[in-house]
């Protein structure tokens, strides 16, 4: 578990990195720079169907045994990178299992989920 999460820690920088020195486009919530054309809808359902959900949690926020996925997912190229090979626990999902085109689905979905509110916004927080 920590070493994944480590993994996941050290792509996220490194794409970081590589993103800091290239100038980026701007960002719509359903296509990430650098990421391929996807359905969020279509991700929604695939993320449910090859269970994403049990180990990062239905709307992505991670839990004990997955790393959080969302609001704001790593680079595409970065994802793609660990969903296929993974270094922790998680299965590899192989180009046989889940195509490309659902991962660019289940990539838009990620990035159209919404950040959590602001914790001054939660009146039972306050």
């Amino acid at each position: 578990m920590r070493i994944s999460i480590v993994v996941l820690f050290l792509a996220a920088a490194s794409a970081l990195a590589a993103q800091t020195q290239a100038p980026t486009t701007p960002a719509t919530p359903t296509t990430p720079p650098s990421a391929p054309k996807g359905d969020a809808a279509k991700g929604k359902t695939m993320y449910a169907d090859y269970g994403c959900y049990q180990c990062h949690g239905y709307a992505a926020q991670g839990g004990g045994a997955g790393a959080r996925l969302a609001s704001r997912p790593i680079p595409f190229a970065a994802f793609s990178t660990y969903v296929r090979k993974p270094t922790g626990e998680m299965p590899p999902y192989t180009a046989k299992v889940v195509s490309d085109q659902d991962l660019a689905d289940i990539y838009a979905f990620l990035a159209s989920i919404p950040p959590p509110p602001p914790i001054d916004s939660i009146p039972l927080l306050k």
